[in-house]
């Protein structure tokens, strides 16, 4: 059998649980197995209740695992809210100096040898030593790690935190371990990323040229991985005095000619909507990343959701074109942001990414060369390219409704804009003649949109029972889909990414070839399922929601739906 353990590393925040569970991440990187690495914070600096669980294999994995094989409790409260997750044969580490040992909880006084190293703040170095020692790691693995994590530091840093390591490793030597397996010895499978950084470079290959926004998790990320290539780039990142400021600045840096992009969650987005529409009606291309989190109000700030959808379909007032795209990969996620800001400029029309805090703040391997586009359209049209430049019509009507964008004071062409309705030169104007036209214009769009949409990745498209999600729960999915074959269920998949414009006669196609299908969305109302029925005129048999703020585990979806199969 494969390997496929999981990890989980509990604590306050503030006892550096991210820590140990990157230091483990990046050991078994380097010895060439995947994984797949879950953050769960509460939104406050110390105290709460934090973990991380990461999921190890030689193969490629997409999805955390509901089964805890290994434990780290560094408090009681981790102990105590975890322990029954910790599958047969699993263990306990528990931070404490009593001594003894059951066939679950071994303790191991964490802080106690962290103290003796050097200082408290090595109990994450010594947390890590005691866990790889106990999955089976060489010494060297985690000596590597720590050497490249710290090797910048004092010498005295480094020193003390191998010697935690060592003692985390001593401390647990010897004590038998159902999961430990043989680590390979081979080159990484490709790079460790988390959803934030892929996002960040899939706008950087597109050109991204300007960033705004106003800190708000789970987005801020995406500005922070943005904002370290600024030295490298010719690239602004400014974190503005607001989500509105931010929006704002974002469709003048494109009107001026550059490609620029903000990244909020749905409170911001909720406060950008108003901006949304202004580059609705300037026909400004602006790409917009909308990294959900439960809500309404705050909400749930450090938490996962997928319950913006609806909203996003109709932010900013009356109707205007726009695309609304939701990753389900890394891999996905780096194309999808050179799409976007592609299909922005080809159709002058905001784009939407759409992700949540469980895609952003997951790490996991991408054994795929992110390529860089061949080469980058930006649709401008400049002096040359017109018979009488003193003519130029910023919103001229066309078929496609796409008109000639030129960029301000870059020639004899005058290039206006407003945010009120306008004539074909950008002048103002209520004739109504003008708002028809204009309205029309935009609208007339959609058509070419449609055409780029891509129709949703499936997977046994000829099962009798398809499990159908958008976004983040594709990997979830998949492996639920999976499970249920196993179990004699004849179970497929269907996986959006790009959901609007809605790829009707695609989407209705597919589910016409089977008996019923299942939405798996993290929202309370089933939202992809209803717009499904709106397009479509197909009614889901059931749904499994999961709307509590913790991303779906396979296994959940499998057993709902085997359930809702034995009573059909």
């Amino acid at each position: 059998m494969g390997i496929d353990v999981t990890v989980k590393i509990g604590g306050e925040a503030g006892q550096g649980i991210q820590t140990v569970g990157e230091l483990l991440a990046q050991a078994c990187h380097q010895s060439g197995l995947y994984l797949m690495a879950v953050n769960d914070f509460e939104s406050r600096i110390r105290g709460g209740h934090s973990f991380m669980q990461l999921r190890i294999s030689d193969r490629p994995i997409r999805a955390p695992d509901h089964r805890v094989h290994l434990l780290i409790a560094l408090n009681e409260w981790t102990l105590q809210t975890h322990r029954s997750e910790v599958t047969q044969g699993g263990r306990v580490i528990f931070d404490s100096e009593a001594g003894g040992s059951d066939e679950l909880i071994l303790p191991v006084p964490v802080t106690k040898l962290a103290r003796k190293a050097g200082g408290r703040i090595m109990a994450n170095t010594v947390a890590a030593g005691a866990c790889l020692s106990m999955l089976g790691a060489p010494v060297k693995t985690l000596e590597q790690v720590l050497r490249q994590r710290f090797g910048d530091k004092k010498a005295e840093v480094l020193e003390n935190n191998l010697n935690a390591a060592k003692s985390g490793v001593e401390a647990v030597a010897g004590v038998p371990f159902d999961w430990a397996f043989q680590w390979p010895d081979r080159a990484p499978a490709g790079k460790l990323l988390s959803g934030a950084r892929v996002l960040a470079l899939g706008a950087l290959a597109a050109q991204c040229r300007f960033a705004a926004f106003y800190p708000m998790s789970p987005a801020t990320d995406v500005m922070v991985n943005l904002s370290e290539f600024e030295a490298q780039l010719p690239l602004v990142v400014e974190q503005a005095e607001g989500e509105i400021a931010a929006v704002n600045m974002v469709i003048g840096a494109s009107f001026a000619g550059v490609r620029a992009m903000t990244a909020t969650s749905g409170g911001g987005f909720a406060l950008m909507s108003e901006g949304l529409g202004l580059a609705g009606i300037t026909e400004t291309p602006i790409v917009l990343i909308n990294s959900q989190r439960p809500g309404p109000a705050t909400g749930l700030p450090t938490r996962t959701a997928q319950a913006d959808l609806r909203f996003m379909l109709h932010a900013a007032q009356d109707d205007f074109p726009r695309f609304i795209l939701a990753p389900g990969s890394l891999e996905a996620a780096f194309e999808t942001m050179v799409r976007a800001f592609e299909l922005a400029d080809k159709y002058q029309v905001p784009v939407i990414v759409t992700t949540d805090q469980y895609f952003n703040d997951s790490l996991a391997i991408v054994d795929k060369a992110l390529e860089l586009p061949e080469g980058i359209d930006r649709h401008i049209v400049g002096d040359a390219d017109m018979d009488d430049p003193a003519a130029y019509k910023r919103f001229a009507f066309t078929d496609s409704g796409v008109s000639p964008r030129a960029l301000p004071c870059s020639g004899k062409a005058l290039v206006m804009a407003s945010g009120n309705e306008h004539q074909e030169d950008g002048h103002i104007s209520e004739r109504i003649s003008d708002r028809i036209g204009q309205m029309d214009k935009r609208q007339c769009k959609l058509e070419g949109m449609q055409k780029e949409v891509r129709v949703p990745e499936t997977v046994y498209p000829d099962g009798r029972v398809l499990l159908v999600g958008w976004g983040s729960t594709s990997g979830m999915i998949r492996e639920s889909v999976e499970m249920l074959r196993a179990w004699g269920v004849d179970a497929g998949a269907v996986c959006f990414t790009d959901i609007w414009p809605f790829p009707e006669a695609e989407v209705t196609e597919i589910l016409d070839h089977c008996r019923r299908f299942y939405m798996v969305e993290q929202n309370a109302t089933a939202q992809l399922g209803w717009l499904i029925r709106e397009r479509t005129g197909r009614k889901f048999a059931q749904a499994v929601l999961k709307y509590d703020g913790r991303p779906f585990f396979p296994r959940e979806i499998a057993d709902k739906v085997k359930a809702y199969e034995e009573v059909s």
